[in-house]
């Protein structure tokens, strides 16, 4: 059982929670529409979204280096989208997140995208930088003074 559950605490299975709520909250109390508007845009988070995850995740596989949370990474990894945020993957899923809401128009969900990064950050992020930090010392410190959290 402690296995399972420990499969379910990953950010993929919280963004499918968060989506799923969204979803249910646009069927079961709808608000009003965002608009026309807000399906261009959401579909462009969703898009945007996706190709971050894969540029991030394509970046460990270059690096041969672990994508799952609470693995201590072997490389540090600074290049391309990690140039620009330090949680390529957890931004895209916030991105997801949002496109979804604004397709769904769960107008009331909208509160769900900091929700979600503020759980992200609580379960996964502060432990997965303490554990970089760990493994690279200076070299991460250098690289988070540069490098925003999410953007």
């Amino acid at each position: 059982m402690r296995f399972l559950l420990k499969w379910l605490d990953l950010p993929p299975i919280w963004l499918a929670f968060f989506g799923v709520t969204a979803w249910g909250q646009s069927r079961l109390l709808p608000a009003f529409s965002f608009g026309k508007w807000a399906d261009w845009v959401g579909t462009a988070l969703v898009g945007a979204g996706v190709l971050i995850a894969v540029s991030a995740i394509l970046q460990f596989f270059g690096n041969r280096t672990s994508v799952i949370p609470r693995r201590t990474p072997r490389t540090l990894i600074r290049t391309g989208i990690y140039r620009l945020t330090r949680n390529p993957i957890y931004l895209a899923d916030a991105m997801v997140l949002g496109g979804l809401i604004l397709r769904w128009d769960a107008v009331l969900s909208v509160v769900l995208v900091p929700v979600f990064m503020a759980v992200i950050h609580r379960r996964f992020i502060k432990g997965e930088e303490m554990r970089i930090r760990e493994e690279f010392g200076e070299a991460f410190d250098a690289y988070a003074s540069r490098v925003r959290r999410w953007l």
